[in-house]
């Protein structure tokens, strides 16, 4: 009742101020022992310093007769009764002497010992002659309050940075515990988010999903008057690098609405409750910003199956998944608020997290195909600086199987390289370098290899490129080299004319055809075999395993799937079961075997009857190093070599020149694309 009224009177309570930090008495009880204590040892630490010997006025002035005072201090005390005369304390240190008077000495230096006297009446006649021994150091004599002060003076220092640092961190933990299971969304104002739909491409059909959120963050009674109702949550679900939290930007700056983004990760702590206190707090300031959309990335950290795994009932990233479903059955979309959930691991989310009234849509966001590529390019070239000749749409046709984010790393990495080169714009030959260089790493030009070893890659790079233009079903031969790329020695670069939906069993039987033509190549050239051929045998027996096991290739085992789930989940299953027995394995293993070694047998009869034009391959290898696709076909299907142009001749800048960066080389003439499922692994260090 006082709540409702104070409510009524003029709105929430008052607050304390959290800055109105104020300590109890006990606690000055503390501070007045701890300081006692600082001065208790200081006394102690005094008394256990060092004795001194501790010598009459008579003795002191004896040793001063007898010159065996070393050096010494006087402390001046107050005017005596007696005239032109003082009292003091003098301490020091005088040399040991024995019987006779002479200095006592160890390793060739005199003794010293310390002595302090008291109260020694000195004359100002008396004063002279010590002064001018040189030997006697005057300080006015310290008050008792002076003296304490100067030995807990270090204390006192600690005690003040004590206070500085400790009780200030006491302070903000003081209000910190209260902030400590506060939500660490971030909060992207309206005025700050300028991302909107023109900025997103490659996902058309994601964008006309989510287009009526938009309307209804914008106007809520259109869907309201007909009874609808906007869905609680939407999951995106796809490949990373496709363009979930652009998207999830894109919406929010379309609504004009506030947008807290939080990771999965983030709620989840080794505390107990903070998760979930974390949870009801990021609704509660998102009822506070209406209209807005909350976007969890990666949730697949916080949302995974409960009752699974070995954590428990009682684990806290559970309790934050019970309150994170609390949450979304208590609040309505007409309050405009919408959550949107990013992950690409949907398997393994919890199934009350999916059902319909907390995620209600799930929305899959594919990579893009050739138009959403080239439109990806073209948002992401806008602040980049390209040559009017570039053609995006090749570059487009060139990169299947490229996400948004590889698209971006692409047009980065081409005007970083142009920028090197000293260019003035990013041309074709630049995105076909950048776009080789994200798929199969940087050129290697600096590895030091042997003329065997480079003999050996180009009859094995040879060997693939004629099987991958003799045969049928392959894709294209973009270009075949021997210059070390990332792990490889040399690569085979087979590119699809259009994006790959489907494989027929000819396409797979002939790339793994194509892929086994490298070993029998080399045995050709070397009479044995290498290590070169790990990566073809792997990308064989994995093509060969799937047609038999995944797509019912095989005639002997029939349209049965025997595959078990790449995805391994502890909680779920904690064995993996077969579900096929040891015989059928054996039949497995002995069709997989078959396909590989008809598919080389193949290969072998292939190489065979083309030995000389595999010779002419190698040797244009060998002395080019790198070979386009149209090249090798003209070795492959008329019979000779057309060498490459020379690269034009740059002269070096002279005069008013020399500031200007260098002549641009023209771009290739072949149009850069990128391999699909039909090339050859290259061959393995």
């Amino acid at each position: 009742m006082a709540d409702d009224e104070q409510n009524k009177k003029g709105g929430d309570a008052p607050k304390k101020p959290a800055a109105n930090f104020q300590f109890p008495v006990s606690t000055w009880v503390v501070w007045i022992l701890i300081l006692g204590s600082i001065v208790g040892l200081t006394f102690l630490h005094q008394r256990m310093q060092a004795p001194t010997h501790q010598i009459t006025e008579g003795e002191f002035f004896r040793l001063f007769e007898s010159n065996l005072i070393a050096h010494a201090t006087i402390d001046y005390a107050p005017q005596s009764s007696y005239p032109n005369a003082t009292f003091n304390d003098i301490s020091g240190t005088y040399y040991k002497a024995d019987t006779s008077g002479n200095q006592v000495k160890e390793n060739g230096k005199p003794v010293e010992l310390p002595f302090t006297v008291s109260q020694v009446l000195l004359t100002s006649s008396t004063l002279d002659k010590l002064r001018d021994s040189h030997k006697f150091t005057a300080v006015q004599q310290n008050t008792v309050l002076f003296s304490l002060l100067m030995n807990i003076a270090p204390f006192l220092l600690i005690g003040l940075l004590f206070w500085f640092f400790f009780i200030r961190q006491i302070k903000m933990a003081g209000k910190g515990a209260m902030s400590f299971g506060k939500s660490k969304a971030r909060m992207l104002a309206k005025d700050r988010n300028k991302t909107t739909f023109k900025d997103v491409a490659g996902i058309d059909e994601a964008i006309d999903e989510v287009s009526e959120l938009v309307d209804f963050l914008k106007d809520p009674k259109k869907f309201q008057r007909l009874g609808g109702r906007i869905p609680k949550g939407v999951l995106m679900v796809g490949a990373p690098g496709t363009g979930k939290t652009l998207l999830a930007k894109a919406i929010a700056g379309e609504a004009d609405a506030s947008f807290f983004s939080i990771s999965g990760s983030d709620f989840v702590e080794m505390f107990v409750g903070v998760g979930a206190s974390r949870v009801r707090d990021m609704f509660e300031q998102a009822r506070k910003n209406v209209p807005c959309l909350i976007f969890i990335d990666e949730i697949d950290a916080v949302g995974r199956s409960r009752g699974v795994g070995l954590g428990g009932g009682n684990d806290e990233r559970e309790q934050t998944l019970n309150a994170l479903l609390v949450e979304m059955d208590g609040f309505d979309t007409q309050e405009g608020i919408i959550i949107i959930a990013a992950t690409n691991r949907a398997d393994v989310l919890d199934p009350a997290l999916l059902r319909p009234g907390r995620f209600d849509r799930r929305l899959t966001v594919n990579l893009p195909d050739v138009r959403g590529r080239e439109a990806i390019l073209k948002v992401h070239s806008r602040n980049v600086k390209l040559d009017p000749a570039v053609d995006l749409s090749v570059t487009a046709r060139g990169t299947p199987g490229y996400s948004g984010a590889e698209l971006a790393n692409l047009l980065n990495e081409a005007a970083l390289l142009a920028a090197r080169t000293g260019k003035k714009f990013v041309g074709q030959a630049e995105l076909e370098e950048a776009r080789d260089k994200v798929r199969w790493g940087r050129e290697r030009r600096s590895l030091a290899m042997t003329d065997e070893n480079k003999k050996l890659t180009a009859w094995h790079e040879a060997g693939h490129a004629l099987v991958n233009v003799l045969l049928e079903h392959t894709h294209p031969l973009h270009k075949v080299t021997i210059i070390p790329r990332g792990p490889s020695l040399g690569s085979t670069m087979s590119l699809p004319k259009e994006d790959i939906l489907n494989y027929r069993k000819k396409e797979l039987l002939d790339s793994i055809t194509m892929t086994m033509a490298g070993r029998i190549a080399e045995e050709i050239t070397s009479g044995d075999i290498s290590t070169g051929a790990g990566g073809d045998i792997q990308q064989a027996t994995a093509m060969a395993h799937a047609m038999v096991c995944q797509y019912g290739m095989s005639e002997k085992l029939g349209m049965v799937q025997y595959a078990e789930d790449d995805e391994f989940f502890l909680g779920r299953d904690m064995m993996r079961r077969k579900t096929y027995s040891e015989a059928t394995a054996q039949e497995i293993d002995t069709e997989v075997r078959g396909i590989i070694s008809r598919c080389y047998q193949r290969a072998h009869e292939i190489i065979y009857a083309n030995r000389d034009k595999l010779e002419m391959i190698a040797n244009a290898l060998l002395e080019y190093e790198t070979l386009d696709g149209v090249q090798v076909a003209d070795i492959v299907k008329l019979g000779h070599f057309t060498p490459p142009p020379p690269p034009p001749k740059i002269e070096p800048p002279t005069g008013a020149q020399a500031a200007t960066s260098l002549p641009e080389v023209p771009p290739k003439a072949v149009p850069p694309k990128l391999p699909g499922l039909g090339t050859a692994a290259p061959a393995a260090a």
